[in-house]
């Protein structure tokens, strides 16, 4: 026989089903037929349209500043006045010839 040797493998213990199986709650079956819970039912008539939606241009893309960054920044002009000169500065000159 070689340097290592395995033994056989145990044998398997017979396992309880009542302690391996937990009861179903109506609630649990609830969850499971699609319901939701009633934390999380909203009433659709009490509800409101976007407020802030009209303020947004058609064609504008949103954009999340974080904190800081939006501290420096009062307004949407003078985060664009500061994107176009970025854009400016490193946009490389297109090449003149044709081909």
């Amino acid at each position: 026989m070689g340097r290592f040797a395995s033994s056989p493998p145990d044998a398997r213990h017979a396992m309880n089903t009542k302690t391996t199986k937990k009861a179903r709650s109506t609630k649990d079956r609830k969850h499971a037929q699609g319901e939701l819970a009633v934390e999380y039912r909203f009433d659709y008539r009490k509800s409101r349209g976007n407020r802030f939606a009209r303020q947004v241009a058609k064609d504008a893309v949103v954009v999340v500043l974080d904190s800081d960054v939006a501290e420096v920044f009062n307004d949407s002009k003078r985060v664009n006045s500061l994107l176009r000169a970025t854009i400016a500065a490193v946009e490389k000159p297109r090449s003149r010839r044709a081909g």
